[in-house]
């Protein structure tokens, strides 16, 4: 037996967006680590925040700018 959906609207309560962000950005993460092993390919993701941070996976090799 699965969950019940989840309506998508946003979270009043700060604190717990916040904790929820933090949550789904780590298992966003963890999904996209999975992908490239399974895969064999080359992910690449970028998360801002709301107060703007970035938060960056990369899978394969990180090439620096020229």
């Amino acid at each position: 037996m699965g969950r019940g959906k989840v309506e998508l609207k946003l979270i009043d309560d700060k604190l717990r967006r916040q904790v929820t962000f933090s949550k789904r950005r780590s298992g966003l993460i963890k999904k996209a680590r999975e992908l490239s092993v399974l895969c064999g390919v080359e992910v690449g993701l970028v998360i801002f925040s709301a107060k703007g941070r970035l938060y960056e996976f990369c899978s394969g090799e990180r090439y620096a700018p020229l």
